[in-house]
């Protein structure tokens, strides 16, 4: 579907999200702070293998600002395969349950590109979808997403994580990645999805020079008015400029969500949820003086 021929209806600003009652008041950016389960993650595989394990960084998460907290066990990095729902499920559903009953207020959203997996974990207590594919990997997700009424994090991935780098190209990336997501709100809004919130996905299917490319433009994402969510945290497009590794990345971290901020980014996803809060607040304050 080109992005010319959607009607201005599929284009609602929106400014909250409903989680299942719980409402998230985006008219500021939030913090969403990442959970990984699973043993392969390239940051943090492997470090919350216990509920202790689990509820102790959750708690700090929250604590730092974190608004949401996302929990996910496929690991999505370069050269990873796809893992099935009932491995997935193994690890994160645990989790997920912990978190339920440890955290009650808590709004969590469960990463995974699985419709089964996406199904579970919200009938056990989550709140947001978050899926690299967008739908691309299960056919069944977005009737999944239209059944449960949740709000849907659509990222945008060129081929899937096992090639995903291998050579990259694009005509022109900007538009190319903009009529992906037309095409996606297109079909979500026919099937009843209302709240969408949009993930350009750097680092997935993308060049070092592409993903640059991208955060310099990622304003011109606001023409759906939709939320726009960003995630760098301690990723190889750092790394690979500043000669780092993702433990020594922090501070290259923080320093592209406040980029990504000042061109419109409304959640910030993240490892580290108190550099990225205190990002949220400078900005705060930087254009509260435009008033």
């Amino acid at each position: 579907m080109a992005l010319f021929m959607l009607q201005d209806t599929f284009f609602e600003t929106k400014n909250t999200l409903n989680c299942r009652g719980k409402i998230i008041n985006l008219s500021a950016p939030v913090v969403m702070g990442v959970i990984n389960v699973g043993p392969d993650s390239f940051y943090d595989g492997g470090k919350y293998r216990t509920s202790w394990d689990i509820i102790k960084q959750a708690g700090k998460l929250i604590e730092e600002g974190a608004a949401i907290i996302d929990v996910g066990a496929a690991s999505t990095r370069p050269g990873a395969a796809l893992v099935d729902s009932s491995a997935e499920r193994r690890y994160v559903m645990p989790a997920i349950e912990t978190l339920v009953k440890e955290f009650p207020d808590a709004i969590l959203s469960i990463d995974t590109y699985n419709a089964d997996t996406a199904n579970e974990a919200i009938n056990a207590g989550a709140h947001i979808i978050n899926d690299i594919s967008a739908g691309e990997f299960d056919s069944g997700m977005f009737s999944v997403v239209a059944q449960l009424q949740v709000p849907y994090v659509i990222m945008h991935i060129k081929g899937k994580p096992a090639n995903m780098q291998q050579n990259p190209v694009y005509t022109d990336i900007v538009k190319e990645i903009a009529g992906y997501f037309a095409e996606k709100i297109f079909r979500l809004r026919e099937e009843g999805v209302h709240d969408i919130i949009i993930d350009p996905g750097f680092g997935f299917g993308k060049s070092l020079e592409d993903n640059y490319r991208l955060l310099n433009m990622l304003d011109y994402f606001k023409i759906f008015e939709l939320p726009i969510l960003v995630g760098f945290s301690r990723k190889s497009m750092i790394n690979k400029v500043l000669g780092t590794s993702p433990e020594k990345a922090l501070n290259g971290t923080t320093v592209l969500n406040t980029v990504a901020l000042q061109k419109g980014a409304g959640i910030l996803r993240v490892h580290d949820a108190l550099e990225a809060a205190q990002a949220i607040q400078l900005i705060q304050m930087l254009h509260a003086q435009n008033d």
